[in-house]
């Protein structure tokens, strides 16, 4: 099977930075046609400047908490692409939550922000990559990857919305790769730990001494650039997973294999 992944049309959310940026830019490298998507449309154009709207790169800005958005990127990306072979789900927020305060919003915040917008993204590209292969009986129609956390394993009470969010992430990968399998769509997730998010960079500018405590609570003793998962992503992408659906990959660094309850789960 081969990691090609030229001449596929990949939508990546939270592609503004971070994560997001480093697999757009990546799948861009490897001959892919990508658009990336975030609401942050400043940084969009400062990361792709005058790569955007040529070639293999476009951008989409806009709030995919919204339906319209959504549907306005599926739309922006098959007029610039003509179809969609990838979706990228990566656009994730963190919050610290109260677990004892009931008016505390974090955990319905975090659920309308890291898990609705992704679900209906799965289920509209989902449609769309089933209308592509009508007229095919074999094959791989469409690869979708969601970005989740070991904080849906791994215990860390000022996380609980995010933990919450992440878990359920996980479980709506593992229903859509069942419901999905009949119309030979993949759908697979990324569970990250250690790994050098925008969320977790904001988080050290705070807190020095976290840096620190995350590298004491990984085996590989370090924190992963975003560009270390990008290759994982290329993988579930490309016809190498072709028999795979449903799976949670972890890319931590070995963290969950003794992190019971400590530092928190970026």
């Amino acid at each position: 099977m081969s990691f090609s992944i030229a001449g596929k049309t990949a939508i990546v959310t939270g592609a503004a930075n971070g994560i997001g940026l480093a697999i757009g830019r990546h799948f861009a490298d490897m001959g892919a046609n990508v658009m990336f998507a975030d609401m942050d449309e400043k940084s969009l154009i400062s990361e792709l400047g005058e790569q955007a709207d040529e070639g293999n790169i476009r951008y989409f800005a806009g709030d995919l908490r919204e339906k319209l958005t959504i549907a306005n990127l599926l739309s922006a990306t098959l007029d610039a692409f003509d179809q969609i072979d990838v979706l990228v789900n990566g656009a994730r927020q963190v919050a610290p939550s109260d677990p004892l305060d009931a008016d505390d919003p974090s955990v319905r915040t975090l659920l309308d922000q890291n898990l609705f917008p992704a679900l209906r993204l799965n289920q509209l590209v989902a449609r769309r990559m089933i209308k592509q292969s009508e007229d095919q009986d074999e094959g791989t129609a469409g690869s979708i990857i969601n970005l989740s956390s070991i904080a849906a394993r791994r215990t860390h009470p000022e996380l609980l919305g995010y933990s919450v969010s992440s878990a359920a992430l996980d479980q709506m990968t593992r229903s859509l790769a069942v419901a999905l399998a009949p119309n030979r769509i993949r759908v697979n997730s990324i569970a990250l730990g250690s790994v050098m998010s925008a969320s977790l960079q904001s988080a050290l500018k705070d807190n020095r001494d976290a840096r620190t405590d995350i590298e004491n609570h990984t085996p590989l003793s370090r924190i992963a650039s975003p560009t270390e998962l990008t290759e994982t992503a290329q993988f579930l992408a490309s016809d190498a997973s072709a028999f795979m659906t449903g799976q949670i990959l972890t890319l931590d660094g070995g963290r969950t294999l003794l992190d019971p309850v400590g530092a928190a789960a970026h």
